[in-house]
């Protein structure tokens, strides 16, 4: 019996939760059949490409093209608005299902997650089918899983043949199964690196694996050694256990429909996100203890600054008011394309460190502020909005959850 790492990815994700969960309602139409994708609003066509159907890849819609261009590229494409409270139960039910597994879980995304399982050679790949086909008829979405002898070359089997699928990769499968991928393929591989690389004639992994290691310093420095170590199947990292790798910070940003110039438009749009992040930090049963903006201008430059609280908090109108301090300290009078939210220095809420400064109601506010979000979860997120948002046209609140709350895997894994 040895150790073994186990990669489970949910296949096109927020596509097939909304799918499964359309089903499970009475749906006829099976988004995964049909030309499809989550993201932005529809109707107004506005915002990109969260996830899409494999029937939809055979028109070249890619993830993060705007959906004006999707829908040139295919008129009757069936695109559904993201529900990211539904995906964070969708991937927790996954969660419950691998820890019957193994109690060693490590949650890399809201869609992946790594286990390492004790089991014989020969029973792996039974094992990873039992895994997959326990999540198809339990929550109705389908997985890949890969299977190895450490997690980079899990994550790679995994991405092999998809959807509904178990893979492995065993260093003495690498040459045959990895190495004649494009070098693209590979993780910590990115667009920059990618273009230097073949400018080096190095195409594929295979390519880089034999490529000389000290001429890859020369030109990536350390990142040159990482990835030759990895294209090679070299890695070593175990299972990271803690809770407190798991959801980092939280944030929400949106590109704006028009540039603004005006500090109470941005006001506005502030409060919008900010009414998402808070409802989500609350949702996570977490303080926070760092506020962050982020402003991108009309000419695409991009700044933020941030602030530390007094005390942790996971009241709005606190983000809030801090969001706008740190605005005017920051904004440079110049057109905004792009605004974000976003709170850090994350702690348990089991209790609650309140200071002279606070407000003598906040007991009140906090219990408001979870009766808000328990309708707006009940009955949907604009059942109760601010009245400055009406006759407004910026929504109520704005974003979801994204990529990166939660800590996606570093050079160690």
């Amino acid at each position: 019996m040895n150790k073994y790492y186990f990669h489970v990815d949910v296949n096109s994700a927020y596509l097939s939760w909304e799918a499964a969960y359309q089903i499970q309602q009475g749906s006829d139409i099976d988004l995964r059949m049909i030309p499809s994708a989550v993201g932005g609003d529809p109707k107004t066509r506005r915002g990109i490409i969260l996830a899409k159907s494999i029937p939809a890849k055979k028109y070249d819609i890619h993830t993060g093209e705007t959906l004006y261009k999707a829908f040139q590229k295919c008129p009757h494409l069936t695109v559904v608005s993201p529900r990211y409270h539904l995906y964070m139960k969708a991937s927790q039910a996954m969660h419950n299902i691998l820890e019957s597994y193994s109690p060693n879980i490590q949650r890399f995304s809201i869609d992946e997650s790594f286990l390492d399982i004790y089991a014989s050679e020969t029973s792996l790949e039974d094992l990873g089918n039992q895994i997959r086909i326990h999540i198809k008829e339990d929550l109705g979405f389908t997985v890949n899983v890969g299977i190895s002898s450490n997690k980079l070359l899990a994550k790679v089997a995994s991405d092999f043949e998809k959807p509904d699928n178990v893979h492995t990769l065993f260093p003495h499968e690498i040459k045959s199964k990895m190495w004649p991928l494009p070098v693209e393929d590979l993780f910590m591989v990115g667009r920059a690196t990618a273009k230097k690389l073949h400018g080096m004639n190095i195409h594929t992994i295979g390519d880089l694996a034999s490529a000389d290691l000290d001429y890859l310093k020369y030109k990536l420095k350390s990142h040159g050694q990482l990835i030759w170590e990895y294209a090679n199947g070299i890695e070593s990292s175990k299972i990271r256990l803690s809770e407190e790798n798991y959801v980092k910070g939280i944030g929400n940003s949106t590109t704006l429909p028009r540039d603004i110039n005006q500090s109470e438009d941005a006001h506005m749009y502030l409060l919008a996100l900010t009414e998402m992040v808070a409802m989500r930090l609350r949702h996570e049963n977490k303080l926070c203890s760092v506020v962050v903006i982020s402003i991108k201008n009309s000419d695409l430059s991009r700044y933020s600054h941030q602030m530390t609280l007094f005390s942790p908090t996971d009241d709005t109108n606190v983000i809030y008011q801090t969001t706008k301090k740190l605005f005017h300290q920051s904004w440079k009078n110049q057109s905004i394309r792009h605004l974000g939210v976003r709170v850090t220095g994350l702690s348990n809420n089991d209790y609650y460190q309140y200071s002279l400064f606070d407000k003598k109601n906040l007991d009140t506010l906090r219990n408001l502020n979870q009766t808000l979000d328990d309708l707006r979860l009940k009955y949907g997120k604009y059942t109760i909005s601010r009245g400055v948002f009406l006759h407004k046209k910026i929504k109520p609140i704005i974003g979801g959850i994204g990529e990166d709350d939660y800590k996606m895997m570093s050079s160690l894994l």
